[in-house]
């Protein structure tokens, strides 16, 4: 697989919750900040979202907007509207005046990852992801929203799981979207992906983990010298390329520990530890604690 299918199968992203929001008239809400990964799919109408400081987004139909950590913000129907205070639900929201059909329907909520090896994902991705629907409407992108929106129209058997595959495969799309390219993107794997000689060396570590791979064989995959490849890599990916191919292996690892699926003999040999003596060695040095109490307290 290639490096970014590699981290998404390993995190084993999830639509932990999704639900309905609607509002009608004038209205507006303030959340406090929260760790969970936010998503908001604008169904139809418009809303204004404003970050505590920041100047209001309009947000339209179509609109995606994936916030990795979420801080705090205001929602409302018109910029500048004082919100009342709002905590995260699980159920379907109103906002507004409580009868008539509404102006304004969202479908919001927020994923979930394996929780041993969510920090990766979050390290790779910009402070949030907007992809507007005149960006997006003529692309597969466009088109998951058109599906989405179409779904949460209906009553349909098997709703919900509809629902929340297409919001993964919609995660998916977001982190490979090409308009990211040209934003902040903070140095990781995503940068990395796209520096086409980079990504040769990235798809080459993923593509054989084992390996006893040297700084001077990935920079000849690559196809630059041992000193440029080493000082674009650290640029690009923010850390050295040897650091960064044992941050991989001891993603799997903890991964494979957390699950209880496989040996520590089956983990090193895996990951190109030559015993698991060696690799109980490296994975305590790197985490602070022994593998067996790692799975433990995973479990």
């Amino acid at each position: 697989m290639d490096p970014l299918s590699d981290i998404i199968s390993l995190l084993r992203p999830s639509a932990a919750v999704s639900k309905p929001i609607s509002a009608k008239g004038r209205w507006g809400v303030h959340y406090h900040a929260h760790d969970a990964p936010g998503f908001t799919i604008i169904v139809s109408g418009e809303a204004w979202l404003t970050f505590d400081g920041e100047d209001p987004l309009r947000l339209e139909q179509g609109d995606f907007l994936l916030l990795p950590s979420t801080p705090a913000f205001s929602l409302g129907s018109e910029p500048g509207i004082v919100g009342a205070p709002a905590a995260p639900r699980s159920e379907a929201v109103r906002h507004g005046e409580p009868e008539g059909e509404a102006d304004f329907v969202a479908l919001g909520g927020s994923f979930s990852f394996e929780r041993v090896n969510a920090p990766l994902l979050l390290s790779l991705l910009p402070e949030r992801i907007h992809i507007p629907a005149s960006d997006g409407r003529a692309t597969r992108f466009g088109r998951l929203i058109d599906l989405l929106a179409e779904e949460c129209a209906t009553d349909y058997p098997g709703k919900e799981l509809i629902l929340h595959r297409m919001l993964e495969a919609l995660l998916v799309e977001a982190l490979r979207w090409s308009s990211l390219a040209s934003r902040s993107v903070p140095a990781g794997l995503l940068s990395g992906m796209r520096d086409p000689a980079l990504a040769r060396a990235l798809q080459a570590i993923h593509a054989d983990v084992r390996a006893s791979w040297t700084v001077a064989e990935l920079a000849s995959v690559a196809g630059m010298s041992r000193s440029a490849f080493s000082a674009r890599f650290g640029d690009v990916l923010g850390c050295p390329p040897i650091e960064y191919l044992a941050r991989w292996r001891m993603a799997i690892a903890k991964d494979a520990l957390a699950r209880g699926i496989k040996t520590l003999d089956r983990i090193a040999e895996d990951i190109g530890y030559e015993s698991a003596s060696a690799f109980s060695t490296a994975f305590r040095k790197r985490l602070g604690c022994a593998p067996g109490k790692f799975a433990r307290a995973a479990g």
